[in-house]
């Protein structure tokens, strides 16, 4: 977080109490910050607008929902291709996620699949996609650390009123 994001340390308490007790209502949120209920919802409100907040989704486990296999695949693309085969990768059901990066390749995806002849047959279709000039996958084993956004929260300090 930026300080530039204006984020105070009510707003990280909020924060640490979306991460940990996700379940828990406006009120009791409320309750643990000892703010009035409007507060908590105007500094939610607030964190959103900051794109602070950016979802308020489950994290759900792709692997009870059928499919188990997890794969990182380095794309490598054509010149000036990034805004198309970005497009093109949001239709792509099992690519739950990409990014830009640097060193090998030009994108990463994440992409799962029921199995290893599933995943061969996603990597073919995003090979078929104008402007993807070669793939490199990498299959996940075992997820070691689950993504922390508490260690982020942890991490963060409250902007200082300057």
């Amino acid at each position: 977080m930026s300080r530039t994001k204006r984020v105070d340390a009510l707003d990280l308490a909020l924060l640490r109490l979306l991460a940990t007790r996700p379940k828990a209502g406006m009120r009791e949120y409320a309750r643990v910050l000892e703010v009035a209920r409007g507060t908590v919802q105007s500094r939610l409100g607030r964190l959103e607008r900051l794109g602070v907040i950016t979802d308020y989704a489950p994290q759900v486990s792709s692997s009870a929902l059928g499919y188990p296999v997890t794969a990182f695949v380095h794309i490598h693309l054509a010149q000036g291709q990034l805004a198309r085969v970005t497009n093109a990768l949001q239709v792509v059901d099992e690519v739950v996620e990409a990014h830009s990066i640097a060193g090998e390749g030009d994108l990463l995806a994440r992409v799962v699949a029921r199995d290893t002849n599933h995943l061969e047959d996603i990597i073919q279709r995003l090979l078929d996609v104008p402007g993807i000039v070669r793939t490199r996958t990498e299959i996940a084993l075992t997820e070691r650390i689950h993504m922390r956004s508490t260690c982020v929260l942890s991490m963060a300090e409250p902007a200082s009123d300057q």
